[in-house]
């Protein structure tokens, strides 16, 4: 079918980034926004290399150094989201008759003592404490980096470290959901009861994980959720997180339940009332909830500040207590001293503990026990589709003139240049990674042409004919555009589905060299049965491979090049 394609690749030509201004879809429907849900949950958590999730080891929870104060209680703790690896904070309890209390989980932004942080700005422990003065049991626990977390670094992630999807924002995630499975196994909490709050990176670290686990029933991010900036900091990145989204979309998928958005007006979110709460509330209304969702607006700066902290005081009175027109006034707290809320001041890390190269190692092998306990096809290779941010297009437009031919699809904008030789029925695709010039001086397709074959050859993304400038040098410009070896990939599916189209009988797939690589992730996906035709000997799944070969990052996680030759090998005409 002739149609118009795109004078330039949109990959190339428009390139979101961290200060991209999103605009948030609109859903017609509840059903249509519950597959949108679905999928973004596996791509926040392929991102966050939790996909599939790992296995859950023992907490081995230690509560020590009780400190009682007029009211509550604070308690340090350390507990193991990783054999060896230790996630520290502090517990603050109401004092007062033995029973069931709401759970919350207090996550930190970026102020320079995180969970101990105490200014007019943001206060920590006031949170806390205040928290606990109402009722609530509050676990208050630091990203990696801060104050007892110094087995990592805040910073982290390096190419060798992204194949594995190994990096703060998926460590930070990891960390989340077993703080959240250790505040619901402590007897004084109620597990169906359980809140979640942060202001900044804390904010980011709250959508997240409400977005991913359902176990929150309440949340309240704070100076975050925004349309213009989508965090700036490593944490709050990772390769694939916001492929064609935003932190809007993804804190939504807090609807149904209860939700405060608070935002400020001297920072990133100062048009959430007129923009970002509007659009959000519009998910809720595909639920009959629309009163579910609330926006605070503070004129101030970035912040946690006495007035925000108020709002989610009363917004979690409402839903969580039960309490219409509650509100509550934060009283002054004892500061306590650092050395009494640090949980390994003045004591060593426990025996075992581990280094910042064995806990890389240990999450490669906790990743690659999960990967390799994949025994479903299907669920393999919906992994490795994530991972390569890769979709089977629904539409491939097309126009023709001569041997000349381009491929796009419609809603992506792409640009696929190639060479179309019809010949009989049985169409080939072949693919060299120098191109579809290249390609057709091969010996390989002047036999294909000689058997009949009707040959289609491509440009994969920035090869050949499809060589252009493109600005890569955006901060994280992985977490939001996929790394060309993807793109590749993408190319080759979306030539595999225009090729299908017109050859019922199945296609041929031929890989050369580099492309081979390209050739056997595309077949992997696909879901369709094909003749593979790809020399991949030469290829042996190394990080060195995979970083000199074809860089995705979170492959090595997903199952690599030993889980595409698996599910390769279900199609016909494997060639090694």
């Amino acid at each position: 079918m002739q149609a118009q394609i795109p004078a330039q690749d949109a990959r190339n030509s428009i390139v979101p980034n961290t200060d991209t201004h999103f605009t948030m879809p609109a859903y017609r429907s509840l059903a249509e926004w519950e597959s949108r849900k679905a999928h973004l949950r596996k791509q926040i958590l392929a991102a966050a290399g939790l996909l599939p999730m790992p296995v859950k080891t023992p907490l081995h929870p230690v509560i020590f150094g009780r400190l009682e104060r007029e009211g509550y209680s604070i308690e340090s703790v350390y507990l193991e989201s990783l054999p060896g690896y230790y996630v520290c904070g502090n517990l603050y309890r109401p004092l007062g008759p033995s029973s069931k209390h709401p759970g919350v989980l207090l996550t930190q932004g970026h102020w320079t003592y995180g969970r101990l942080e105490n200014s007019p700005n943001a206060s920590a422990p006031t949170l806390g404490a205040s928290m606990a003065l109402q009722g609530y049991v509050a676990f208050s626990y630091d990203m990696t980096g801060y104050n007892d977390m110094v087995q990592t670094p805040h910073a982290f992630g390096e190419p060798r470290e992204q194949l594995w999807s190994f990096g703060p924002l998926g460590l930070q995630l990891w960390n989340s959901i077993r703080a959240l499975d250790f505040l619901e196994s402590l007897a004084d909490v109620d597990a169906a009861k359980i809140a979640m709050t942060g202001a900044s990176g804390g904010g980011s670290q709250t959508f997240l994980l409400t977005a991913i686990d359902e176990r929150v029933r309440y949340s309240a991010p704070v100076n975050m959720v925004s349309a213009y900036m989508q965090g700036g900091d490593f944490c709050e990145n990772a390769p694939g997180l916001r492929f064609d989204t935003s932190n809007v979309e993804i804190a939504a998928m807090m609807a149904p339940r209860p939700m405060l958005l608070v935002s400020a007006s001297g920072d990133w979110t100062s048009h959430v009332p007129a923009e970002e709460f509007p659009a959000i509330r519009k998910i809720y209304e595909l639920y009959g909830q629309a009163g579910a969702v609330e926006n605070a607006h503070v004129v101030a700066p970035h912040n946690y500040n006495k007035e925000s902290r108020a709002a989610v005081y009363r917004f979690f009175g409402k839903h969580v207590l039960g309490r219409s027109g509650y509100s509550y006034d934060e009283k002054e707290i004892e500061i306590e001293r650092l050395q009494d809320m640090l949980v390994f001041h003045g004591r060593p890390l426990p025996q075992g503990a581990l280094s910042y190269d064995q806990v890389f190692e240990k999450w490669k092998e906790v990743g690659t026990g999960a990967a390799a306990g994949v025994d479903d096809r299907n669920l393999l290779r919906e992994t490795l589709k994530y991972t390569l941010g890769a979709e089977w297009p629904d539409d491939v437009k097309t126009t023709i003139d001569g041997q000349r031919i381009l491929l796009s699809r419609p809603l992506r904008k792409d640009r696929i240049p190639g060479l179309w030789l019809p010949g009989g029925p049985q169409i080939a695709l072949v693919v060299d990674p120098r191109g579809a010039e290249t390609a057709r001086q091969s010996a390989l397709v002047q036999d294909l042409i000689k058997r009949g074959r009707s040959v289609l050859m491509i440009d994969s993304f920035q090869t050949g004919a499809a060589v252009t400038p493109s600005d890569k040098s955006h901060r994280f410009f992985l977490t939001f555009n996929r790394s060309d070896d993807a793109s590749r990939v993408q190319d080759v599916l979306t030539a595999l589905a225009f090729a299908a189209s017109r050859s019922p009988g199945g296609v041929e797939l031929y890989g050369r060299d580099e492309a081979s690589i390209w050739c056997l992730f595309a077949a992997a996906v696909a879901p369709i049965n094909l003749s593979l035709h790809a020399d991949t000997g030469w290829f042996r799944g190394t990080d060195q491979d995979y970083l000199h070969y074809f860089f995705v990052p979170g492959i090595a996680r997903a199952g690599g090049v030993s889980g595409a030759e698996w599910l390769a090998s279900q199609k016909e005409g494997r060639v090694r």
